[in-house]
């Protein structure tokens, strides 16, 4: 055991995946606040429309902040580890955020002390029990999307990843990292709006499209702002792994004889 976890492969896959997970389950956990885009930027409102949804601008979930950030490890994880190994992590994350959701409901459920409930009237909060619920409490529509999103998203990245892998070997890594998150983030956030709030709350098709691409578009240029992260990471890899290991992890990822 002491001999495995000196083994720098493996100390590299376990920290990965440790960050991968906890990046995906703070994610879930602050998506419940929407932020202001053009707030955040200090510029005025854009209230533009698409598919005839009038009054639109670019109101987005925390949880976008974080989601860049999985396909970018995802990305590193194809490159050094394959797509078994992707989808070994993402198994995890759905795993223990399924979990983070059940502990959630029965803290939620908990009664609570009575000097509690009425703990922060200073502050404002009149009923700790309701904004703890509100915070903690999604709607299961917006969990079962949101898993699923999760899930299929990092399906389609690995996918396209290796297809773009197989036609460029070992050039053009902007290509396949960007490429493969550009589409993985569309299939993404058509998914969860489509399960949260088509099916769980009828929208109506021109609103879910509408929202899907303001989103997207966000998704869209935050990974193509972050491509040149996936060199620095890839350069701090070669370098802590050696570059014969991480040759031979890299031939080993796309299922070639070392």
């Amino acid at each position: 055991m002491h001999s495995i976890l000196k083994d720098k492969p493996t100390k590299l896959f376990i920290s990965i995946a440790a960050f991968f997970v906890a990046n995906a389950l703070i994610a879930e956990c602050i998506g419940g606040k929407i932020f202001s885009l053009e707030k955040l930027f200090g510029v005025p409102g854009t209230n533009f429309s698409l598919f005839g949804q009038s009054g639109l601008s670019f109101n987005l979930t925390c949880g976008v902040l974080l989601w860049p950030l999985e396909f970018i490890i995802t990305d590193i994880v194809n490159e050094y580890y394959g797509p078994k190994a992707v989808r070994r992590i993402s198994f995890i994350a759905i795993a223990l955020i399924s979990y983070a959701f059940i502990m959630f409901y029965f803290a939620m459920k908990i009664p609570p002390a009575d000097f509690w409930i009425g703990s922060k009237t200073n502050a404002g909060i009149a009923d700790m029990q309701v904004a703890f619920g509100g915070i903690f409490g999604q709607g299961m529509w917006i969990i079962l999307g949101s898993l699923t999103a999760f899930l299929v998203s990092q399906i389609v990245d690995v996918t396209v990843f290796h297809k773009i892998k197989e036609i460029t070997g070992e050039k053009w890594v902007w290509l396949r990292a960007t490429g493969s998150t550009v589409v993985s983030q569309l299939i993404d956030s058509f998914v969860v709006l489509f399960i949260a709030f088509k099916i769980g709350n009828d929208w109506s098709w021109q609103l879910v499209l509408a929202i899907c691409l303001v989103n997207y578009a966000y998704k869209f240029t935050i990974a193509i702002v972050l491509t040149p992260l996936i060199y620095l990471i890839e350069k701090w890899i070669e370098n802590y792994l050696g570059h014969e290991t991480a040759k031979k992890m890299k031939l080993a990822a796309m299922g070639k004889d070392q």
